[in-house]
């Protein structure tokens, strides 16, 4: 199993402990969670070099899930890591936004269980690949986050 280094952004702290607990019971990988409660303070915490894959939550004061998905997208060396909107807001148009034009991987609606979460990110977690990410520097493996990098 993976360890995966998650990024949580929501503006609820009890949403943001939610999603963290109903990641590990989905059984995917092994969690290391760090959370930011809107999106100027997951843009800051955010590093591609360290960060496996982002949660993100669309509606949040300072800056909306949407444009921190907008933002990290904008920069190629942040293509790799997935981004999983994770929201009350279930419109065709919404996911549509998220997905199409922002550049979220994945979109997983509020409320969730444990088995919705396993079905929408088991292949988004497969994909993560960590040496590949760790030999173009990232430290995403094992190795390069013993070494620090």
């Amino acid at each position: 199993m993976k360890n995966l280094r998650a990024l949580v952004i929501d503006d609820s702290r009890v949403m943001r402990i939610m999603v963290m607990r109903t990641l590990k019971q989905a059984n995917l990988a092994e969690f290391e969670f760090e959370e930011a409660g809107d999106g100027k303070e997951g843009l800051a915490k955010f590093n591609p070099r360290t960060t496996d894959i982002v949660f993100v939550d669309w509606n949040m004061p300072q800056m909306s899930g949407l444009d921190l998905v907008r933002r990290l997208r904008h920069h190629d060396k942040n293509e790799h890591v997935p981004i999983v909107m994770v929201t009350s807001e279930k419109t065709v148009g919404k996911v549509e936004a998220a997905l199409e034009k922002a550049g979220a991987d994945a979109y997983i609606s509020k409320p969730f269980t444990a088995e919705l979460v396993h079905r929408r990110l088991e292949k988004v977690i497969a994909g993560i690949d960590l040496e590949a990410k760790s030999a173009a520097g990232g430290g995403g493996g094992l190795l390069g986050r013993l070494l620090g990098n």
